[in-house]
C-alpha cells in the first residue's frame, strides 16, 4: 500500500452525509464487480414493498460507512497524537468500512438469516461477515493492480469481522477494531450509518448525533470511551436501533413476504442449486436480489410454484397475519417448543373449536401455518446497552468508568429486550380457524417453569454494575390498597391471555381492505352482465355531455 498523497479525489453527493469524498486508492476497490455488485442488493430487503423509500442498496451504505470509518480514524488520531495512530492505518480502517458488506446475499439479512440455515442445514455455520471476507480475498486476487499487501489485506478482514486477535494491530491499537464492527458495546459507524441511513429512506425524522459521537470519542485504557454529557445521545442510538427493529425492519407485512420469498428460494433451490454459490466467490459474484426475475422468468413446470408465490406477491395475495403477542425474552425456548405449527393444527382438528368450518379443518395442514418468533433489544439482549459503554469527563480526561443510575436518566425500562411471538397463514381463509385453534393452545400451556416443574417467584435481575431505575413496589400502591395482578395492564409478567385488539370470528376469511374490494369489483362485473343491454349503465363520456350540454327539455 503506497503513501503517496493523490490530490484528485472522487466526490459522491450522499443525501446523508451531503459529499463523501474518496482518493484514487479507495477507488480502485470501489471500481470492481465485487463492489458494484452491492448496487443489486437491497439495504432493507424486503421492506421496500412496503416503504417505498426503501429503495436504497448496500452500496450506497458501504460508501457511508468508509467515509465515517475514516472520521472516526482521524479524529482519533489528531485529538490523541500520543495513539500513533499512522495515515496507512486510517486506510485499513477506511477500506474495512467500504468493504464490510461484501458478502450479503440477496434481500441482505433474508439470504444469510433465514434461507441459508434452511437450505444448507447440515453446511457449516455460515454469516455474510464471512463472505465479505471470501469476496474481499478474491477482489485482492483478480485485480493485481490493487495495491495492498498481504499483511494490509489480513488487517482489513480482522476489522471487518471486529476480531482483533486475528492480527498484529489488534494487541498494539485494539480500538481500531471498536470503529467498522464493535462487538464490545455494539457503538460502530456502521451502526451510524444504517440508523441515519435506514430513517432517511422511510421517513422517521430521527436525529442520533453520529458526528457529535464521533468527535466525542476519546481511546482511555484501549477503548473507545465518551464525554458523559453525551450519555443520552448513546442511549438514543440503541433506542433508534430498537425502535426500527420493532416498527420497520419487522413489520407484519414485511415478514410476511420475507416468508414467500423463503419459500420461493427453497422451492427453486431444489432446481437451480444457488445456495451452494456462498463458496464460490464466482458464481457468489452474480447472486443479487435480480434472482427474484431470474425464477420468475423461468418456464420449467418445476418451478410453477414458485412463480405462483412470485406472482402472489406481485398482486398483494400475501400471507396473513392472524395473531401476535408480546412475550417475555426469557420465554423464547417455551415458546419454539409449545407454539408450533404442528400443536395448532393439532388443536383445530382434535379440540372441537366452536363456531369453525368443519370443512376448512379438513383442509388445513401445517404447511398452512407460520409461527414467526422475533427478538426486538436495543441491542445487548435483555441487558441495559449502557452498562457496556464507558464514559469520562472534561474533569478527568483519561479516566473512564460505567455509567451508574441517575447519570443518564430514571426513566428507562426495566428489560430491553422482548419477544414478538405472531402467527401467520399462507391462505387468507384459513385467518379465523387459525386465530381460534392457536388461541386454544395457549390456554392450555402451562406456564413457563411449570413445563420443567419450576415455580418462579422472582426473576433474577441481569448480572449489571447498578440498576438502572429502583424496582417496582408491587405489593402495594402508594394509598396502601393491595394491587393484584389483574389490576395491572401492563403488569412486568407477559401475558399469555387472548389479545382483545386482533380478535377474529371463528369463521373469518379476510379482513384486507384490498382483497375486500377486489371482490366486491368483482361481484359488480359479474352482476353487470345481466344488465338490461337496451339501458347500458352510463359511460364517463355520456355523462361529461350530458353535464355541457345540460338537461333535457
Amino acid at each position: 500500500m503506497t503513501e503517496d498523497s493523490i490530490p484528485n479525489k472522487r466526490i459522491f453527493k450522499d443525501p446523508v452525509h451531503d459529499y463523501v469524498e474518496y482518493d484514487p486508492w479507495i477507488c480502485s476497490f470501489i471500481d470492481t464487480p465485487h463492489f458494484q455488485r452491492l448496487r443489486y442488493v437491497k439495504q432493507l430487503g424486503i421492506s421496500y414493498y412496503v416503504y417505498p423509500g426503501a429503495s436504497h442498496n448496500r452500496f450506497e451504505h458501504c460508501l457511508g460507512v468508509g467515509h465515517l470509518a475514516r472520521m472516526m480514524a482521524q479524529h482519533l488520531q489528531k485529538s490523541q497524537p500520543s495513539l500513533g495512530i499512522t495515515d496507512e492505518h486510517i486506510r485499513c480502517v477506511e477500506l474495512a468500512g467500504l468493504c464490510h458488506d461484501l458478502g450479503h446475499g440477496p434481500w441482505s439479512h433474508v439470504w444469510d438469516g433465514h434461507f441459508i440455515p434452511k437450505a444448507l442445514p447440515n453446511h457449516p455455520k455460515w454469516s455474510h461477515e464471512q463472505a465479505s471476507e471470501m469476496m474481499f480475498d478474491d477482489m485482492v486476487k483478480k485485480y493485481r493492480s490493487l495495491d495492498i499487501s498481504p499483511e494490509d489485506v489480513e488487517t482489513v478482514k480482522a476489522l471487518i469481522s471486529g476480531r482483533k486477535e486475528r492480527c498484529k494491530l489488534g494487541t498494539t491499537m485494539p480500538f481500531l477494531f471498536e470503529i467498522v464492527a464493535n462487538d464490545l458495546n455494539g457503538i460502530d459507524v456502521d451502526k451510524f450509518d444504517y440508523i441515519a441511513r435506514d430513517c432517511h429512506a422511510v421517513g422517521e425524522k430521527r436525529n442520533i448525533a453520529m458526528t457529535r459521537l464521533i468527535h466525542s470519542a476519546r481511546v482511555i485504557d484501549g477503548q473507545i470511551c465518551y464525554d458523559i454529557k453525551d450519555a443520552n445521545s448513546v442511549y438514543e442510538l440503541f433506542y433508534t436501533r430498537f425502535s426500527l427493529h420493532k416498527n420497520i425492519y419487522n413489520h407484519k407485512t414485511t415478514r410476511a413476504i420475507e416468508y414467500m420469498i423463503m419459500d420461493v428460494l427453497l422451492i427453486a433451490q431444489k432446481h437451480m442449486k444457488f445456495a451452494e454459490y456462498i463458496d464460490v466467490p464466482e458464481k457468489y459474484l452474480h447472486l443479487t436480489d435480480d434472482l427474484f426475475h431470474s425464477i420468475n422468468m423461468t418456464e420449467s413446470e418445476e418451478l410453477e410454484p414458485a412463480r405462483k408465490i412470485i406472482h402472489r406477491i406481485q398482486t398483494r395475495d400475501l400471507y396473513r397475519r392472524v395473531d401476535y403477542k408480546i412475550m417475555d425474552w426469557d420465554d423464547k425456548e417455551f415458546c419454539q417448543t409449545h407454539i408450533t405449527p404442528e400443536a395448532i393444527v393439532h388443536a383445530a382438528k382434535n379440540a372441537n373449536l366452536e363456531g369453525v368450518e368443519q370443512s376448512l379443518v379438513a383442509e388445513l395442514t401445517v404447511d398452512h401455518v407460520i409461527v414467526d418468533v422475533s427478538k426486538m433489544h436495543y441491542g445487548r439482549g435483555v441487558d441495559n446497552p449502557i452498562y457496556q459503554v464507558k464514559f469520562y469527563s472534561k474533569h478527568e480526561p483519561n479516566v473512564c468508568r460505567r455509567a451508574e443510575s441517575g447519570d443518564v436518566s430514571l426513566l428507562m425500562p426495566e428489560k430491553f429486550g422482548e419477544l414478538l411471538l405472531r402467527i401467520y397463514t399462507k391462505e387468507e381463509r384459513f385467518m379465523g380457524l387459525v386465530q381460534t385453534a392457536y388461541r386454544h393452545v395457549l390456554r392450555t400451556l402451562p406456564m413457563p417453569g411449570e413445563a420443567a416443574g419450576i415455580v418462579t417467584i422472582v426473576p433474577t435481575p441481569p448480572a449489571t454494575e447498578a440498576p438502572s431505575t429502583p424496582r417496582a413496589l408491587t405489593s402495594t400502591l402508594s394509598f396502601g390498597v393491595p394491587q393484584s395482578r389483574a389490576s395491572r395492564p401492563f403488569g412486568r409478567t407477559p401475558s399469555y391471555s387472548d389479545n382483545q385488539f386482533t380478535t377474529l370470528p371463528p369463521n373469518c376469511q379476510s379482513r384486507s381492505p384490498t382483497r375486500i374490494s377486489s371482490r366486491n369489483l368483482k361481484r359488480a362485473r359479474e352482476s353487470s352482465i345481466e344488465l338490461d343491454i337496451d339501458n347500458p349503465p352510463p359511460t364517463r363520456k355520456s355523462m361529461r355531455l350530458a353535464s355541457v350540454s345540460g338537461p333535457t327539455k
